[in-house]
């Protein structure tokens, strides 16, 4: 089961919006070695309160089904990296 960070987003959220870039610039970067995925929080309201998502843009890093580690607001590239290689 491949690794997976999954970014809680919605699109009136302006932090959301600067880091998509960077996540597709990741999700490049890791093709092959881990997934990275999008859920709309006001589409998918009860999935983001299954996972304590208070506030978005949120990134959680799952493995084998498990969350590994989550991240909460606008972030750097280098520390998402760091996030991602802990699951591979």
């Amino acid at each position: 089961d491949r690794p997976a960070l999954v970014d809680f987003w919605a699109p009136w959220c302006g932090p959301c919006r600067a880091i998509a870039p960077v996540l597709e610039e990741l999700a490049v970067e890791y093709k092959g070695k881990l997934t990275v995925a999008k859920v709309n929080v006001d589409e998918n309201r009860k999935l983001a309160g299954n996972h304590g998502v208070m506030s978005i843009p949120t990134m959680i890093l799952f493995k084998n089904g498990k969350v590994l580690d989550k991240v909460i607001g606008l972030v750097p590239k280098e520390r998402l990296k760091e996030l991602m290689d802990k699951a591979l």
